[in-house]
């Protein structure tokens, strides 16, 4: 998940707990103030009519055009002495008017005359009914969550993107960047320290890659020179022997043996230098290869290598394909394949050969399918072969990862299925 989007779920998550918390209090503290209101005008209305009760005059006419209403009753000293004298309460009354009930803020004050006369004095005024008022302050805080939600994300997100800026350009030039490519970094220009350092860091990253990869590069060349050559004299050496010497049938077999040994080492040592430098990106030059016939000259050649194991060969592949890429390593990737396929084949097996769709598969019967997580590994080997480096998948695999190909293997319907999209 990248960070601009992440920044924004956060935030928006923050924004809908801090939202949910302020229209929570805005609630009660609005209830609390129409309350205080509705007490302020009851109270007011209350001591009127107390005083008219206590002076004898004529009470307040209940249709004097205001809402609120009132009734007296006479209480004994028992209910006066358990009951508060002044309380406050919300209830659902009857009203006339509507034929229907509705809420109501309550006032009872209970009060002496002068003859020592307890009365109690319910004074009521309609307001407001809580389940609209709640569903209004939903709807509303809905519509400022949208709205802020919006402006707030909008105004975050174009600030992050501007300040981030210098950062998403560095890690554009990291992305392309790739060693012995005369690679030069344009950087934003910025104030920010951070960003400043991280640019000065990288800069300094990328001379130190450029300075170990001439040196590996070096050494791929020394290393080339200083064991092929050995290599092939020990090689010479024993040829020699084997030819010139009258030796004794262990002894041949021993030189036998050395001299498997360093041919194996030989093809090691050449295999293992080529994936350097493929990862080394060592082969610029690029030419249009025709896959095609790349494709042919491999047939023909294992065809005739391993006629000996009956194995039936079914093809599929276009006239002409190009790709644009190095010619060897073009050779050595489609190479590789046919002969994994030929060597791992079962005897008097089939083998299935397809170029087309922009798709090279290669098939071959098994027995059981290899661990797809390794088998492109360096030295993996499923079944053991004579011979095998086990170094011609992997091979392979990073051909296709210096060009961008993809390689997959499969196993279905009983046999191996390697496919290169080019």
């Amino acid at each position: 998940m990248k960070l601009k989007y992440k920044i924004a779920i956060r935030l928006s998550l923050l924004l809908l707990i801090l939202m949910s918390i302020w229209a929570v209090l805005f609630y009660y503290r609005m209830v609390d103030e129409i309350n205080d209101e509705a007490d302020d005008s009851l109270e007011d209305y209350a001591s009127t009519i107390i005083s008219r009760k206590l002076a004898g005059v004529e009470m307040p006419d209940m249709s004097d055009g205001t809402n609120n209403s009132y009734s007296i009753k006479v209480v004994d000293s028992n209910y006066v002495n358990n009951t508060p004298r002044l309380r406050y309460s919300d209830r659902k009354v009857y009203i006339d008017a509507k034929n229907e009930n509705e809420p109501a803020r309550v006032l009872n004050i209970i009060f002496q005359d002068a003859t020592g006369t307890f009365y109690e004095l319910e004074v009521l005024t309609p307001t407001f009914e809580r389940a609209d008022l709640m569903g209004a302050i939903f709807w509303w805080i809905i519509f400022l969550f949208v709205l802020l939600f919006i402006s707030i994300i909008g105004v975050a997100m174009w600030l992050f993107v501007i300040t981030m800026r210098p950062l998403y350009v560095l890690l554009n030039c990291l992305d392309r960047y790739k060693p012995g490519t005369n690679f030069s970094m344009e950087l934003s220009e910025t104030s920010v320290q951070e960003f400043r350092k991280l640019n000065i860091a990288a800069q300094s990253a990328i001379e130190r890659s450029e300075k170990i990869f001439e040196q590996q590069k070096q050494f791929i060349g020394n290393a080339s020179h200083e064991l092929q050559t050995p290599l092939a004299i020990i090689g010479n050496r024993t040829e020699w022997l084997i030819d010139n010497v009258n030796l004794s049938e262990e002894q041949m077999s021993e030189l036998f043996k050395i001299q498997r040994t360093a041919k194996r080492a030989a093809r090691l040592n050449s295999t293992l230098l080529l994936l350097t430098k493929i990862d080394n990106g060592q082969f610029p030059e690029s030419v249009t290869v025709n896959i095609s016939q790349i494709v042919h000259e491999s047939l023909e050649q294992y065809k005739e290598i391993y006629e000996v194991r009956n194995i039936e060969c079914s093809e599929n592949i276009v006239e002409y394909f190009a790709v644009n890429m190095n010619e060897s390593l073009a050779t050595t990737l489609i190479s590789n394949l046919i002969k994994n396929s030929f060597i791992h084949s079962l005897e008097g097996g089939s083998i299935n050969i397809e170029l087309r769709n922009n798709s090279f598969i290669v098939s071959n019967q098994g027995l059981e399918p290899l661990d797809a997580e390794h088998i492109f590994d360096r030295f993996y080997q499923g079944n053991k072969n004579a011979g095998s480096l086990g170094l011609g998948l992997a091979l392979s695999k990073a051909i296709c990862r210096y060009y961008n190909f993809k390689l997959t293997y499969r196993f279905f319907d009983g046999m191996h299925h390697f496919r290169v999209d080019f």
